[in-house]
C-alpha cells in the first residue's frame, strides 16, 4: 500500500502524499502534491491592549499576513494602511494541524464592540450570512466612472491568471485571485482553499503597499463570484470584477448598485456582462 503520511513543501502551500492509482492499466503507486489547508487565527490589538481574536479561517499557508491584513480591511476594522504599525506571526499547538496565528498591531485602540459576530469561517463558505446590502453600502460607496476596457483585454486575463498559479499547477486543487491593470498586465496573483481568503490576500498586499483603493484596476477570481467577493472588491475599490464561472444574484445586486462592472463566464472567446457594461468596449 502506498503512504499517507504527508511531507509538507518548504514553502508549506502544497504537501507530496503518497497514493494508489487505479486506472485501466491496473494499480499503481506514486506521489501526488495535496494543497495544505490549516487553520489561520487573526487577532488585532491597540497600545497597550491585549490581543482580540477576531477570526478563525481555514486556508492555504503563505502571505498570512496580507490575509490578516486584508480580511480586517475588507471587514471594515482597519480604516487605512497608516492604522497598521506592525504584523507578527507563530504557531500555537501541537502537531502540524496547530493554529497558525497573526497578530496585526495598530496605533490606535482596537475596539472589539465592533464585531458584529464571532464566528468560524471555512475556506468554502467564508462569512455566509452575515451582512447585508445595506451594511456594505455603509463601508464601500458607490464607485466612480473608472477605467473602460477592451473586449481583448478581458478575454486575455484567464490565461494570464492561470500562467501565475503556480501552487495550482502541482495541486490542481487551489482558488485563485488576480489584479490586474487596465491594459491586461497581471499584477499580482494569490492562491488559497478558499475564495475569499485569496481576495483578502490580494487586497492585504495592495493595503501594504499603499495602493489602495483600486480604483483603476481589475479583479480576476478562478471560480465563481459570490456575495463576498463583490463585497470585498467595493470595499477595496475595485471596479470591475471578473470571474471564470457564474455569480450568484446578491453579487450581482451587490454589483448594480455599488457601481461595479461584473463580468461572469469569461472564458474562451466569450463572456457575460451582468452589470455596468459601459466600462467593457466590445470593438476592441
Amino acid at each position: 500500500m502506498a503512504r499517507r503520511d504527508v511531507a509538507p513543501t518548504p514553502g508549506r502551500e502544497a504537501a507530496s502524499v503518497g497514493v494508489v492509482v487505479m486506472g485501466q492499466e491496473g494499480v499503481s503507486e506514486r506521489a501526488d502534491w495535496i494543497v495544505v489547508e490549516e487553520p489561520l487565527e487573526i487577532r488585532a490589538r491597540g497600545p497597550g491592549q491585549e490581543p482580540t481574536s477576531v477570526a478563525v479561517t481555514m486556508r492555504t499557508p503563505g502571505h498570512d499576513a496580507e490575509l490578516a491584513v486584508g480580511f480586517l480591511y475588507t471587514e471594515g476594522l482597519v480604516g487605512s494602511r497608516a492604522e497598521i504599525v506592525s504584523t507578527g506571526d507563530w504557531h500555537a499547538g501541537r502537531g502540524p494541524r496547530g493554529c497558525n496565528i497573526v497578530e496585526v498591531v495598530l496605533d490606535r485602540p482596537f475596539d472589539g464592540s465592533a464585531l458584529k459576530r464571532n464566528f468560524f469561517a471555512t475556506s468554502s463558505c467564508g462569512v455566509c450570512g452575515k451582512a447585508t446590502l445595506d451594511q456594505v453600502a455603509v463601508r464601500a460607496p458607490r464607485l466612480e466612472p473608472g477605467p473602460v476596457v477592451g473586449r481583448s483585454v478581458l478575454l486575455s486575463l484567464p490565461e494570464a491568471l492561470r500562467r501565475g498559479q503556480a501552487v495550482f499547477e502541482r495541486t490542481g486543487g487551489l482558488h485563485a485571485a488576480g489584479l490586474f491593470d487596465a491594459d491586461g498586465t497581471l499584477l499580482a496573483v494569490r492562491e488559497d482553499v478558499g475564495r475569499h481568503n485569496a481576495v483578502d490576500k490580494l487586497v492585504g498586499h495592495a493595503l501594504l503597499a499603499g495602493t489602495v483603493p483600486l480604483a483603476w484596476r481589475i479583479l480576476l477570481v478562478s471560480g465563481r463570484t459570490s456575495f463576498e467577493i463583490l463585497q470585498k472588491a467595493a470595499v477595496a475599490g475595485v471596479p470591475i470584477v471578473c470571474a471564470v464561472s457564474a455569480p450568484s444574484t446578491l453579487a450581482i445586486s451587490v454589483a448594480e448598485r455599488l457601481g461595479i462592472t461584473l463580468v461572469g463566464f469569461l472564458r474562451g472567446a466569450s463572456f457575460n456582462v451582468y452589470t455596468h457594461a459601459a466600462r467593457v468596449d466590445p470593438q476592441r
